[in-house]
């Protein structure tokens, strides 16, 4: 048995970890953790887990995670987790940390976004970013494991096959997403109260949403070529999916029906990306692990769709992506529903 533990065990995508890795019989949950000192039955916490996961939720040290689990899903907030993660790779565990505390090579770009000065900085740039469409042979031997955001994850599954293959322009890159309210986390804040948000959307973070320079890192990376983007994120009243819309420029003219085909190239051996000819929408993917690209043409302008469900392909399930590879199951194990 793979012994896991998940820290931050209250958060929707907590939920949706713990939801994943009960179907791997081979995988036994064996802490969870909270900040809170009155030790909650995670059945009080998530009522949808009674019955089927019996742990409560405890405050721990790293030094008692470790004396209990192999692996452990960082769950945690941004900075909580780069004050825990030392201490867990320091006493033997892997971790796949699903904050963006190691996601960004550079500690000046981290606090430029993120307003705190980086307290691990030697291990950012060399923490594998855990995208397994991009990097899965990195993945198995890592100890440590940086998990995509949920825009970035959808912004640069929807980019990627383009930036590689030097078919667009890498600056101007226009990215338009659309979020359910889940990806603003569990924690009441009054701008995601159902008064504030039903009926109505709108946009946030113009110019300084934090998954601006983690798309722009990825596929400048990938491709060879410093890329930026305008990324412009929006709240819609829906309880989870992404969709992201594209507006890359095309260095030349070419057919929708050949950068098709390069698409199914690039994902060919990639159980998780469906290249589909209709318009993507986000209850298609819903519950699932799955991204859904459509490439759109109009005029002469290439527009690119993708849609995920952010609690799943934007956090939980490709965390158990990347937990298959470091643990030598099937990288579906858990994930095809």
């Amino acid at each position: 048995m793979t012994k896991v533990a998940i820290m931050g065990a209250t958060g929707y995508a907590a939920l949706e970890l713990i939801k994943i890795l009960l179907r791997n019989p081979e995988v036994e949950i064996v802490a969870l953790t909270t900040r809170s000192d009155e030790a909650p039955h995670i059945s009080e916490i998530h009522h949808s887990l009674e019955g089927r996961l019996d742990l409560r939720c405890e405050n721990l040290s790293a030094a008692e995670i470790a004396e209990r689990a192999d692996f452990v899903f960082c769950a945690l907030p941004h900075v909580a987790s780069m004050e825990v993660i030392p201490d867990l790779l320091a006493d033997g565990c892997r971790v796949v940390d699903l904050s963006a505390d190691y996601r960004l090579s550079d500690p000046a770009v981290y606090e430029q976004w993120y307003h705190h000065v980086h307290i691990d900085p030697t291990r950012l740039g060399s923490t594998i970013y855990g995208l397994p469409e991009l990097g899965a042979d990195k993945i198995p031997s890592a100890d440590l494991i940086a998990n995509p955001g949920c825009y970035t994850s959808a912004s640069i599954l929807g980019l990627a096959p383009l930036i590689a293959n030097s078919l667009i322009e890498p600056t101007g890159i226009i990215i338009d997403a659309k979020s359910g309210v889940s990806g603003a986390g569990r924690k009441p804040k009054l701008g995601t109260l159902y008064p504030e948000c039903n009926e109505s959307i709108t946009a946030y973070g113009v110019g300084t949403h934090r998954h601006t320079p983690e798309i722009e890192e990825v596929l400048t990376t990938l491709g060879g070529t410093d890329v930026k983007v305008t990324f412009t994120p929006h709240l819609t009243p829906m309880n989870r999916g992404i969709l992201a819309t594209m507006y890359p420029r095309l260095k030349e003219d070419t057919s929708l029906d050949h950068l098709k085909e390069v698409y199914h190239t690039f994902y060919a051996d990639k159980p998780f990306v469906r290249i589909i000819d209709r318009l993507p929408a986000t209850r298609e993917v819903a519950g699932t692990n799955y991204c859904d690209i459509s490439l759109q043409s109009a005029g002469n302008q290439l527009i690119v769709f993708s849609a995920i469900d952010n609690l799943i392909k934007g956090a939980a399930g490709v965390a158990v992506q990347n937990f298959n590879l470091m643990a030598g199951y099937p990288e579906t194990t858990g994930l095809i529903v």
